[in-house]
């Protein structure tokens, strides 16, 4: 799985902390493990640190070198509360409400992130994707730049029967329901970025839609394309092709047939679908019936990381988002002068 070997190796440049607020689950425990063995971020805890402490030891999982932090006894309960306060009180949160809601794990750790106590944070192992993203909108929020949250899976392909090989980036396949032409095109650019980022490629983009180049007439087809239109516009840097279909995004033969002037030639990595419900179909098709990895749902646009979980996750799942969480967290570092090339060459020395 080269595309998140490459991952692994850029987190391993720049070490960034990285809270969880389900440390009495036996998969995030295992993955806490194997992220500080293999030195691919400093990890902390939080809940109560003795159910951690006693599901560790019946797990076999040492705690050395993970930081616990309860929320019932932390020095930091009390300040965390102030700050919840502060931030919420506008809408109606008293300072008593705000000291009992930080006790909750979740929005401990999103205050840690919050206040620079940590990089990121990853969620969802046990917690519902509903409660891991409105933890981050209000408390984590939107980066000052950006217009519109949303998410998008790190899709690998990396066995032996796969034809296309390597890492796509699909979005939105998680949080933006029926997103309009604007949101649609603020979709594809974040996802550009979270593609250069991880992946390590520049990305070439296909605005996903039954029609490719105008051969279908339809509403639904007009909004891809003016999206894509305001993709050219703000980023013209980006190769994007309009209104394509899946196979002329994906294969070289098939786009020089149907769109000959395309931009991306049918070597798109990144894959935007025109709402949530073809975004979610999508993702599970090429999950379960094409054997692709699926990494995620990641959030992009955040002000700091904060990524959600799959409750049916393993722990390498849990590894893997831990390690695109530190290199999300990576973006406004030095870590970012490190080229791919160097990347991809210190894997394959």
């Amino acid at each position: 799985m080269k595309a998140m070997e490459r991952i692994i190796k850029k987190a391993h440049l720049d070490l960034k902390r990285v809270v969880m607020s389900e440390g009495e689950d036996p998969r995030v425990l295992a993955a806490a493990r194997m992220a500080v063995d293999k030195q691919l971020a400093y990890i902390t805890l939080v809940g109560d640190e003795q159910t951690i402490a006693m599901t560790a030891e019946r797990h076999n999982v040492s705690l050395a070198g993970i930081q616990i932090v309860s929320t019932q006894d932390s020095p930091l309960t009390e300040v965390l509360a102030e700050r919840l306060y502060l931030l919420r009180k506008a809408k109606g949160m008293s300072y008593n409400e705000s000291l009992e809601q930080v006790k909750n794990p979740l929005i401990f750790a999103n205050l840690m992130v919050r206040e620079g106590l940590a990089d990121g944070t990853v969620n969802g192992a046990v917690y519902t994707t509903s409660d891991v993203v409105r933890a981050a909108l209000q408390i984590i929020g939107p980066a000052p730049d950006c217009e519109l949250v949303s998410s998008f899976f790190l899709m690998m392909l990396c066995e032996p029967f796969h034809n296309l090989k390597g890492g796509l980036i699909f979005s939105d396949c998680g949080l933006v329901i029926d997103p309009n032409e604007t949101e649609l095109a603020s979709i594809a650019i974040a996802a550009s970025a979270s593609a250069k980022s991880l992946l390590m490629e520049e990305p070439k983009v296909a605005m996903l839609s039954f029609s490719t180049n105008g051969s279908a007439k339809h509403e639904s087809v007009d909004k891809v394309r003016s999206a894509a239109q305001i993709v050219k516009k703000r980023c013209p840097d980006i190769a994007v092709d309009q209104d394509v279909q899946l196979d002329a995004a994906i294969v070289t033969e098939i786009a020089a047939k149907k769109l000959p002037d395309s931009q991306v030639k049918g070597q798109s990595n990144v894959l935007i679908f025109p709402n949530l419900e073809a975004g979610n179909i999508g993702y599970k098709l090429a999950e379960r019936l094409g054997g692709a990895v699926a990494i995620g749902p990641l959030l992009q646009g955040l002000n700091q990381p904060a990524n959600d979980l799959s409750r049916g996750c393993s722990a390498e799942d849990i590894f893997n988002v831990i390690a695109v969480t530190a290199v999300q967290a990576q973006q406004d570092g030095k870590i970012d002068q490190v080229s791919p090339a160097s990347i991809k060459e210190g894997i394959t020395n």
